[in-house]
Protein backbone atom coordinates (compact mmCIF):
# COMPACT_ATOMS: atom_id res chain seq x y z
CA UNK A 1 0.00 0.00 0.00
CA UNK A 2 2.57 2.27 0.72
CA UNK A 3 4.36 1.62 -2.40
CA UNK A 4 1.58 2.19 -4.25
CA UNK A 5 1.25 5.63 -2.50
CA UNK A 6 4.87 6.77 -3.09
CA UNK A 7 4.21 5.50 -7.03
CA UNK A 8 0.98 7.90 -7.10
CA UNK A 9 2.97 11.02 -5.25
CA UNK A 10 6.05 10.55 -8.01
CA UNK A 11 3.68 10.67 -10.75
CA UNK A 12 1.62 13.40 -9.75
CA UNK A 13 4.62 15.67 -9.48
CA UNK A 14 6.08 14.50 -12.67
CA UNK A 15 2.85 15.85 -14.58
CA UNK A 16 2.65 19.11 -12.93
CA UNK A 17 5.73 20.55 -14.86
CA UNK A 18 4.80 19.25 -17.76
CA UNK A 19 1.56 20.99 -17.18
CA UNK A 20 3.05 24.13 -16.74
CA UNK A 21 5.26 23.45 -19.71
CA UNK A 22 2.55 23.46 -21.93
CA UNK A 23 1.88 26.69 -23.61
CA UNK A 24 -1.11 29.16 -23.97
CA UNK A 25 -3.09 29.13 -26.94
CA UNK A 26 -1.95 31.68 -28.98
CA UNK A 27 -4.08 35.05 -29.66
CA UNK A 28 -6.31 35.85 -31.94
CA UNK A 29 -4.36 38.30 -34.69
CA UNK A 30 -5.49 42.07 -34.01
CA UNK A 31 -8.27 42.79 -36.60
CA UNK A 32 -6.33 46.36 -36.61
CA UNK A 33 -3.31 47.59 -39.23
CA UNK A 34 -0.74 49.84 -37.96
CA UNK A 35 -1.74 53.07 -40.07
CA UNK A 36 -3.35 52.93 -42.94
CA UNK A 37 -1.83 51.25 -45.93
CA UNK A 38 -0.63 53.22 -48.80
CA UNK A 39 0.68 50.72 -51.68
CA UNK A 40 -1.23 48.02 -53.25
CA UNK A 41 -1.19 44.90 -55.68
CA UNK A 42 -3.93 43.48 -57.33
CA UNK A 43 -4.24 40.04 -59.29
CA UNK A 44 -7.19 40.12 -61.60
CA UNK A 45 -8.66 37.51 -63.79
CA UNK A 46 -11.17 38.53 -66.74
CA UNK A 47 -13.29 39.04 -69.78
CA UNK A 48 -13.30 41.08 -72.30
CA UNK A 49 -16.44 41.87 -74.67
CA UNK A 50 -15.55 43.26 -77.81
CA UNK A 51 -17.55 46.59 -79.27
CA UNK A 52 -16.73 45.59 -82.78
CA UNK A 53 -17.55 48.61 -84.17
CA UNK A 54 -15.22 48.78 -87.85
CA UNK A 55 -15.61 47.57 -90.99
CA UNK A 56 -12.85 45.23 -90.27
CA UNK A 57 -15.74 43.30 -87.83
CA UNK A 58 -18.27 43.91 -90.78
CA UNK A 59 -16.43 42.28 -93.27
CA UNK A 60 -15.15 39.33 -91.31
CA UNK A 61 -18.96 39.00 -89.90
CA UNK A 62 -20.62 39.27 -93.39
CA UNK A 63 -17.95 36.74 -95.88
CA UNK A 64 -16.86 34.52 -92.79
CA UNK A 65 -18.58 32.46 -90.29
CA UNK A 66 -17.75 34.77 -87.65
CA UNK A 67 -19.34 37.17 -85.55
CA UNK A 68 -17.97 40.01 -83.01
CA UNK A 69 -18.54 37.73 -79.61
CA UNK A 70 -16.03 35.12 -81.01
CA UNK A 71 -13.94 38.40 -80.07
CA UNK A 72 -14.51 38.29 -76.24
CA UNK A 73 -11.51 37.21 -74.18
CA UNK A 74 -10.31 35.70 -70.92
CA UNK A 75 -7.49 38.22 -70.02
CA UNK A 76 -5.36 38.49 -66.71
CA UNK A 77 -4.21 41.73 -65.40
CA UNK A 78 -2.05 43.18 -62.31
CA UNK A 79 -2.36 46.64 -61.07
CA UNK A 80 0.03 48.37 -58.37
CA UNK A 81 -1.34 51.50 -56.71
CA UNK A 82 0.29 54.10 -54.36
CA UNK A 83 -1.40 56.32 -52.00
CA UNK A 84 -1.49 59.75 -52.99
CA UNK A 85 -4.83 61.06 -50.57
CA UNK A 86 -6.36 59.31 -48.05
CA UNK A 87 -8.80 58.37 -50.86
CA UNK A 88 -7.16 58.62 -53.73
CA UNK A 89 -4.54 55.81 -55.87
CA UNK A 90 -2.05 56.67 -58.51
CA UNK A 91 -1.99 53.47 -60.03
CA UNK A 92 -0.58 51.63 -63.27
CA UNK A 93 -1.93 48.63 -64.93
CA UNK A 94 -1.18 45.90 -67.15
CA UNK A 95 -3.93 43.92 -69.21
CA UNK A 96 -3.55 40.93 -71.45
CA UNK A 97 -5.96 39.08 -73.57
CA UNK A 98 -6.28 36.53 -76.60
CA UNK A 99 -9.21 35.64 -78.63
CA UNK A 100 -8.85 32.80 -81.16
CA UNK A 101 -11.05 31.55 -83.65
CA UNK A 102 -11.44 29.07 -86.74
CA UNK A 103 -13.88 30.40 -89.32
CA UNK A 104 -15.13 29.46 -92.96
CA UNK A 105 -16.94 30.97 -96.04
CA UNK A 106 -20.26 31.27 -96.04
CA UNK A 107 -21.04 31.99 -99.42
CA UNK A 108 -18.27 29.40 -100.96
CA UNK A 109 -16.29 26.33 -101.16
CA UNK A 110 -13.44 25.21 -102.62
CA UNK A 111 -13.31 22.13 -105.64
CA UNK A 112 -14.04 19.44 -103.73
CA UNK A 113 -17.08 21.75 -102.07
CA UNK A 114 -14.94 21.48 -98.95
CA UNK A 115 -14.84 24.59 -96.94
CA UNK A 116 -12.47 27.44 -96.65
CA UNK A 117 -11.46 27.55 -93.48
CA UNK A 118 -9.36 30.11 -91.95
CA UNK A 119 -8.05 30.90 -88.70
CA UNK A 120 -8.08 34.47 -87.06
CA UNK A 121 -6.16 35.49 -84.01
CA UNK A 122 -6.48 38.75 -81.76
CA UNK A 123 -3.85 39.64 -78.98
CA UNK A 124 -4.22 43.05 -76.99
CA UNK A 125 -1.88 44.29 -73.81
CA UNK A 126 -2.55 47.27 -72.62
CA UNK A 127 -0.47 49.34 -70.15
CA UNK A 128 -2.25 52.10 -68.68
CA UNK A 129 -1.83 54.89 -65.18
CA UNK A 130 -4.94 55.55 -63.56
CA UNK A 131 -6.32 57.72 -60.94
CA UNK A 132 -8.70 55.31 -58.52
CA UNK A 133 -10.90 57.27 -56.31
CA UNK A 134 -12.70 55.60 -52.99
CA UNK A 135 -16.28 56.81 -52.65
CA UNK A 136 -15.84 55.84 -48.45
CA UNK A 137 -13.06 56.35 -46.28
CA UNK A 138 -10.80 53.09 -46.46
CA UNK A 139 -10.75 52.91 -42.52
CA UNK A 140 -10.31 54.88 -39.42
CA UNK A 141 -8.14 55.67 -36.72
CA UNK A 142 -8.87 54.55 -33.16
CA UNK A 143 -5.31 55.47 -31.40
CA UNK A 144 -2.03 56.94 -32.54
CA UNK A 145 -1.11 53.24 -33.59
CA UNK A 146 -4.02 51.40 -34.90
CA UNK A 147 -6.24 52.18 -37.58
CA UNK A 148 -9.52 50.01 -38.58
CA UNK A 149 -10.22 48.60 -42.15
CA UNK A 150 -13.39 49.42 -43.52
CA UNK A 151 -15.04 46.10 -44.64
CA UNK A 152 -16.28 46.99 -48.34
CA UNK A 153 -15.10 50.26 -50.18
CA UNK A 154 -16.70 51.25 -53.38
CA UNK A 155 -14.58 52.95 -55.87
CA UNK A 156 -14.20 54.58 -59.14
CA UNK A 157 -11.21 55.78 -61.42
CA UNK A 158 -10.25 56.08 -65.00
CA UNK A 159 -6.48 56.65 -66.82
CA UNK A 160 -5.12 56.65 -70.27
CA UNK A 161 -2.13 54.07 -71.94
CA UNK A 162 -0.50 52.41 -74.91
CA UNK A 163 -2.26 49.23 -76.05
CA UNK A 164 -0.45 46.70 -78.31
CA UNK A 165 -2.42 44.74 -80.60
CA UNK A 166 -1.65 42.17 -83.23
CA UNK A 167 -4.71 40.58 -85.49
CA UNK A 168 -3.78 37.70 -87.67
CA UNK A 169 -6.02 35.88 -90.08
CA UNK A 170 -4.21 32.52 -91.85
CA UNK A 171 -5.49 30.05 -94.43
CA UNK A 172 -7.57 29.65 -97.44
CA UNK A 173 -9.03 32.94 -99.40
CA UNK A 174 -11.09 33.96 -101.91
CA UNK A 175 -9.59 36.11 -104.77
CA UNK A 176 -12.76 38.36 -105.51
CA UNK A 177 -11.26 39.36 -108.86
CA UNK A 178 -11.55 36.02 -110.46
CA UNK A 179 -12.52 33.27 -107.40
CA UNK A 180 -9.47 31.84 -106.91
CA UNK A 181 -8.06 30.11 -104.02
CA UNK A 182 -5.22 31.11 -102.48
CA UNK A 183 -3.13 30.36 -99.19
CA UNK A 184 -1.71 33.28 -96.83
CA UNK A 185 -1.29 35.29 -93.70
CA UNK A 186 -2.76 38.58 -93.20
CA UNK A 187 -1.58 40.27 -90.23
CA UNK A 188 -1.66 43.77 -88.07
CA UNK A 189 0.07 45.09 -84.97
CA UNK A 190 1.42 47.88 -83.79
CA UNK A 191 0.95 50.42 -80.68
CA UNK A 192 -1.65 52.85 -80.11
CA UNK A 193 -3.02 55.31 -77.55
CA UNK A 194 -5.90 53.95 -75.09
CA UNK A 195 -8.21 55.61 -72.40
CA UNK A 196 -10.49 53.75 -69.78
CA UNK A 197 -12.87 54.21 -66.69
CA UNK A 198 -13.52 51.72 -64.13
CA UNK A 199 -15.57 51.05 -61.20
CA UNK A 200 -15.58 48.42 -58.62
CA UNK A 201 -15.63 47.27 -54.94
CA UNK A 202 -12.94 46.36 -52.54
CA UNK A 203 -14.45 43.45 -50.26
CA UNK A 204 -11.98 42.73 -47.41
CA UNK A 205 -11.50 38.85 -46.86
CA UNK A 206 -8.76 39.08 -43.90
CA UNK A 207 -5.91 41.45 -42.53
CA UNK A 208 -4.50 42.87 -45.68
CA UNK A 209 -6.03 40.90 -48.12
CA UNK A 210 -9.20 41.96 -50.65
CA UNK A 211 -11.30 40.06 -53.16
CA UNK A 212 -12.25 43.03 -55.87
CA UNK A 213 -14.72 43.33 -58.29
CA UNK A 214 -14.72 46.00 -60.85
CA UNK A 215 -15.84 46.90 -64.92
CA UNK A 216 -14.17 48.96 -66.62
CA UNK A 217 -14.46 50.36 -70.84
CA UNK A 218 -11.67 51.27 -72.84
CA UNK A 219 -11.61 53.17 -75.91
CA UNK A 220 -8.59 52.12 -78.45
CA UNK A 221 -8.32 51.32 -82.21
CA UNK A 222 -5.57 50.63 -84.37
CA UNK A 223 -4.14 51.16 -87.86
CA UNK A 224 -3.84 47.77 -89.39
CA UNK A 225 -1.09 48.76 -91.93
CA UNK A 226 -0.72 47.75 -95.59
CA UNK A 227 -2.25 44.22 -95.38
CA UNK A 228 -5.51 45.31 -94.78
CA UNK A 229 -6.32 47.27 -97.64
CA UNK A 230 -9.12 49.92 -97.95
CA UNK A 231 -9.74 48.97 -93.88
CA UNK A 232 -10.02 51.66 -91.34
CA UNK A 233 -8.30 51.64 -88.05
CA UNK A 234 -9.67 48.07 -86.20
CA UNK A 235 -12.11 49.01 -82.72
CA UNK A 236 -10.17 47.97 -80.62
CA UNK A 237 -12.72 48.98 -77.59
CA UNK A 238 -14.49 47.06 -75.51
CA UNK A 239 -16.15 46.56 -71.48
CA UNK A 240 -14.30 44.16 -69.26
CA UNK A 241 -15.06 42.43 -66.24
CA UNK A 242 -12.61 41.50 -63.61
CA UNK A 243 -12.22 39.27 -59.84
CA UNK A 244 -9.16 39.12 -58.23
CA UNK A 245 -7.23 39.69 -55.07
CA UNK A 246 -6.23 42.94 -53.56
CA UNK A 247 -3.26 43.12 -51.01
CA UNK A 248 -2.71 46.04 -49.18
CA UNK A 249 0.43 46.97 -47.45
CA UNK A 250 2.45 50.03 -45.96
CA UNK A 251 1.36 52.31 -43.61
CA UNK A 252 1.35 55.50 -43.03
CA UNK A 253 0.92 57.26 -39.46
Amino acid sequence: MRLCLTLLVVSILGVIPAVAQTPAPPRPAPDFLFGQPDRSVTVRGSWLFARGGSDWYDFVSDQLTLDTSDFNAPGVGVDLSFAVGRRLDLQFGFDYSSAGVTSEYRDFVDNNRLPISQDTKLREVNLSGNLRFALTERGREVSRLAWVPRRIVPYVGGGGGVLWFDVQQAGDFVDFVDFSIFTDVFRGSGWTPSAQVFGGVDVRLFKQLYFMFDGRYLWAAGDLGREWIDFDPIDLAGFRLSGGVNLVFGGRR
